[in-house]
């Protein structure tokens, strides 16, 4: 049956990453696909295009409350015009936004959440949002943090803190939504990217799978983007992608910054390894 297959994860987490190899997955290309394909494949939750057959003006008039009241309609409305499953990446948490559902029970096939050590997101989501590192500290925290509109491009998305959006997406004991953590994927990408390639159905192929966890390796991506750019690049960022390793944080974070870090979001830091 159709339905959205939600790749989700906090900001700068690796979701792209994720988008990319699903991409060339899917696509089987003789090459590397080129990285501005990767949303035609993989698109965005909050791309305009899917709330305008709701508007009769721009979809950058309409205000945050009428925004959330029409997400669960975009979705299934994307659903109903397709015969395939979509992978579909959002930052959202999984819960309401101005008193209306972030995402419709009846569109989802699946989720696929990805986790990453937050004193590694919050570098590269500082660089990412123009931020100082204690301002983005304090924007994980935040219980009401959005990730604001773009006029013309994307609406916002409600992405409350790290700790609410990890507890979310995962607390919930059930066979349709797959946990994994960005350093495993670093760590051994040809385990967990064919682990997700064969628990959604999308190609049991050994040699295409490998084949696209090579056209989407981080070194690949990292050379794309220099020679072709990158379409989802912040304007704060020299690049999107950034180094492509953990840990980096021991080197950058003072003993402060790591204990307010580790005291925000201890539980679920500990519940998945990171304490």
């Amino acid at each position: 049956m159709p339905g959205i297959l939600w790749l989700a994860s906090y900001p700068k987490s690796g979701n792209t990453w994720m988008r990319a190899f699903l991409a060339n997955l899917i696509v089987d290309p003789a090459e590397p696909l080129p990285l501005n394909r990767i949303g035609q494949i993989c698109p965005s939750e909050p791309a305009e295009r899917w709330f305008q057959p709701f508007c009769k003006g721009p979809v950058a008039d309409l205000d945050a409350a009428q925004v959330a009241a029409l997400r669960v309609r975009a979705q299934e409305r994307a659903v109903s015009l397709n015969t395939n499953v979509i992978p579909m990446k959002t930052h959202s948490y999984l819960g309401e936004n101005h008193g209306h559902p972030i995402f419709s029970m009846k569109a989802i096939f699946g989720a696929l959440y990805i986790i990453r050590d937050p004193r590694d997101v919050v570098l590269s989501a500082a660089d990412h949002f123009g931020l100082t590192t204690d301002e983005m500290i304090e924007k994980l925290a935040d219980p009401g943090a959005i990730a604001a509109a773009m006029a013309g491009t994307i609406v916002h998305e409600m992405q409350s803190s790290w700790c609410n959006h990890v507890e979310s997406w995962t607390r919930w004991n059930h066979p349709g939504i797959y946990t994994l953590r960005y350093e495993d994927m670093v760590a051994a990408p040809q385990d967990q990217f064919s682990r997700v390639a064969r628990r959604f159905g999308i190609s049991n192929d050994s040699g295409r799978i490998e084949k696209a966890i090579a056209f989407s390796s981080f070194d690949q991506l990292q050379k794309q983007e220099a020679e072709q750019g990158f379409s989802e690049r912040s304007v704060h960022s020299e690049k999107f992608f950034r180094a492509g390793r953990s840990g980096g944080w021991r080197e950058v974070l003072s003993a402060g910054q790591v204990a307010r870090i580790e005291r925000d979001h201890g539980t679920q830091m500990r519940r998945f390894g990171y304490l």
